[in-house]
């Protein structure tokens, strides 16, 4: 039965609208990511105005640590650190830092491990104790130690021992605008806290922890967060506490009595926070004045200017530290910059903030804009549509930036603006469903291949589009790049994607050159089939051709990139041929166009097991002996994991390499080794390894023989 355009119309009103509300509120990993990157975007647009704010990070820079030490300090330098911060009139001084074990500099605890005469000993043991030297200075001074969130279901028996200890009773106290409810807050399962004799010296304990987004940008801190049901201060917020001497936080919970989180007041200053009690933060750009070298406080050249009367918070920025986050600037920034930049927006009333609502605002967006633009997408002309659609999506996402750039709100528009136009795409193709059913779900169903050999073959037969597959004799092509995960670390992000995309591009090409099916992409790695979607005869000389040229490529890629100091790894191949059922397999909403049997496997694990040969290329005698000759060098029978039967596999050459014994000679020791005569057949490869330390098979076998082995089978157990 067909519905008329009206009905249609209708029922898309209907999905799009209830989709769209239940993706919103659902609010799904992937639509979190694209409302921060949106948010990110506007921030770099429009970073945050740099106001004078008494705030300083006192930086444990390279320059520090090349001075005065390496990390961790002796407590004592850090006494001499708090007191002369103290000297310089600072309103408070917070540690980015855990110390939640007795310093090991100690003189008490150094006696113990040095062998000295017992007088000697016993004066060492005489001198002061540094944690206690160190709890001295916090005492005469506003300071604010950290401890650390941990999961309750990661902690070990140590972090058991150390954690949770009895604490002194909090220096705050906290007033709720509102029913107590610490279930909204960010709750931590226990906290690795500071020693006893150092909390009970400080005048506060905060929070060290962030809340980093699924891509690890930090783009809120929290203001407060719950622990073991009762709520705890930040670093950031302890630290203005204490800075105005202030023993209250005050918790606004949000109107109408919504389980929610409006505003932390401490002191004279009120910070707009999320439902859960994180503030958001927008950054500036790095500023330099904002750090002082922690070397320069020490000796006494730090400008006193830069230090009176501010809030001091003092960390690392050294990269051996390892604490190091982005922001949503797409810089890479010390951690303790972001309690920084807290507590600035916090001081000069730079506000960002994403109010409770605005989730409920942005669902309602969803649902009226798809209702809308799905009747103007299906009944109004296609130009006039179009404009009507455009008109109406810029208008919404100038909307969202003027929210942020005047108001410091953050609305999502984004997620409505795609809402918005899948829902008026819709609708206009629904104009056209009845003259271009057939040929749409065609169209559509190609979308879902990337061969360009499937797409002909699909327009050709659209009888094929279904359900299904047949047994049909294959060649398999897997390739692997040796070594790119650390070199995507090693090097910008950015300039990883596009190498690896070069390199995807000209090996895809060369597969389909030689018309092969791209079956996936797998990463860095790639799976060609050949002799499917069409009949090949000569699928076997196609995939060892495709292979050996796919080789020689990423060998002299490899050689570029790595004369120009980038360490490209190089790539391994597996080839193999079979029978295996090709065909679509999936459902009715989505084909997946693939081969499945044993051969595809066999093709994976020769690929793999070029690591355990020191080879780049393996072929099975099922592919090479459906080939014209070339020259190839035996491996031997392998036994490959998870397999019973033994294979026989070959490194196929363009031509011998420099470094390789010589074929014949190759050939005449492994011949020996499969009439087994051991005793030949190690003379002969010890021989060939004195000549050709380089080869790797000669460097294998030989390497058997020694072990024992007594015949050309490789057994691969599994792991």
């Amino acid at each position: 039965m067909h519905l008329s355009l009206r009905a249609i119309a209708a029922l898309l009103m209907l999905l799009t609208g209830g989709l769209g509300l239940v993706v919103v509120l659902a609010d799904p990993l992937a639509l979190q990511t694209l409302r921060h990157q949106g948010f990110d975007q506007y921030q770099r647009w429009q970073p945050r105005v740099v106001q004078a704010a008494p705030v300083r990070i006192i930086d444990i820079d390279e320059a520090s640590l090349d001075r005065i030490g390496q990390w961790p300090w002796p407590r004592t330098r850090l006494a001499s650190l708090v007191e002369r911060l103290g000297e310089q009139g600072v309103a408070a001084i917070g540690f980015d830092v855990v110390f939640a074990e007795p310093d090991r500099t100690s003189p008490q605890r150094v006696s113990g491990d040095w062998p000295l005469t017992p007088t000697a000993r016993a004066e060492l043991q005489h001198l002061p104790d540094h944690d206690a030297t160190f709890a001295e200075a916090i005492a005469t001074q506003d300071v604010v130690l950290g401890f650390a969130a941990r999961s309750e279901a990661t902690a070990d028996a140590h972090a058991n021992a150390k954690t949770d200890a009895k604490s002194p009773e909090p220096r705050y106290r906290y007033v709720w605008m509102g029913e107590p409810d610490p279930g909204i807050l960010n709750t931590i399962g226990g906290a690795v806290r500071p020693l006893a004799s150092l909390e009970m010296a400080a005048s506060g304990v905060g929070a060290l922890s962030f809340v980093p987004d699924a891509d690890g940008v930090v783009r809120r801190v929290p203001m407060v967060m719950a622990l073991q049901g009762q709520p705890v201060p930040s670093l950031s917020a302890e630290l203005l506490r204490v800075a105005q001497g202030t023993p209250n936080y005050i918790l606004q919970r949000a109107s109408g009595g919504a389980p929610a989180l409006e505003a932390v007041r401490i002191g004279a200053l009120t910070v707009p926070t999320t439902a859960r009690g994180e503030m958001w933060i927008h950054y500036t750009p790095a500023q330099a004045q904002r750090y002082v070298p922690a070397w320069r406080v020490l000796n006494g050249t730090a400008d006193p200017a830069l230090l009176e009367g501010h809030i001091v918070v003092i960390g690392s920025s050294a990269p051996g530290l390892l604490d190091l986050r982005f922001n949503p600037l797409g810089q890479l920034m010390p951690g303790i910059e972001t309690h920084a930049q807290a507590m600035e927006q916090a001081l000069t009333g730079q506000h960002l903030a994403r109010p409770f609502w605005a989730m409920a605002a942005e669902a309602l967006l969803v649902v009226v804009g798809c209702v809308l633009l799905v009747a103007i997408g299906a009944f109004m002309g296609s130009l006039r549509a179009a404009a009507a659609w455009l008109v109406l999506v810029a208008t919404l996402l100038w909307g969202g930036w003027w929210a942020f750039s005047a108001q410091r709100v953050l609305l999502d528009t984004f997620t409505p603006a795609i809402a918005w136009t899948l829902a008026y795409g819709l609708a206009s193709v629904c104009r056209h469903f009845r003259s271009e059913l057939q040929h749409r779900w065609v169209r559509q169903a190609f979308s879902r291949y990337v061969s360009p050999n499937r797409v002909a073959h699909l327009m050709q037969n659209p009888e094929q589009l279904e359900l299904g597959g047949k047994r049909q004799r294959c060649s398999f092509i897997f390739t692997d790049l040796a070594g790119f995960t650390p070199l995507m670390e090693s090097i910008d992000p950015a300039d990883a994607v596009h190498l690896l995309n070069r390199y995807l591009e000209e090996m895809i090409s060369i597969a389909f050159r030689y018309q092969g099916t791209l079956d996936r992409i797998m990463g860095d790695s790639l799976a060609i089939m050949f002799s499917a979607p069409v009949e090949q005869a000569d699928h076997a000389q196609r995939a060892l051709d495709c292979a050996m040229e796919m080789h020689r490529f990423a060998t002299g890629f490899t050689r570029q990139q790595q004369a120009r100091g980038v360490a490209f790894g190089h790539t391994r191949f597996g080839i193999h041929s079979g029978e295996v059922i090709v065909g679509n397999f999936g459902g009715k909403a989505l084909f997946d166009y693939r081969a499945l049997g044993d051969p595809v496997n066999t093709a994976a694990r020769l690929e793999s097991v070029n690591k355990h040969l020191g080879t780049w290329v393996c072929v099975s005698e099922a592919t090479l002996s459906a080939c014209a000759p070339r020259v190839a060098r035996p491996v031997g029978r392998l036994v490959l994991k998870g397999k019973t039967e033994a294979l026989q596999v070959f490194e196929p050459l363009d031509e011998v390499p420099a470094g390789y014994a010589p074929l014949a000679l190759y050939r005449g020791a492994l011949d020996a080794l499969r009439a087994d005569d051991v005793a030949q057949a190690l003379e002969r490869f010890q021989h060939l390894r004195r000549a050709y330390p380089d080869d790797p098979l000669v460097n294998l076998h030989c390497a058997r023989l020694l072990a024992g082995e007594r015949s050309d089978l490789i057994v691969l157990a599994a792991k």
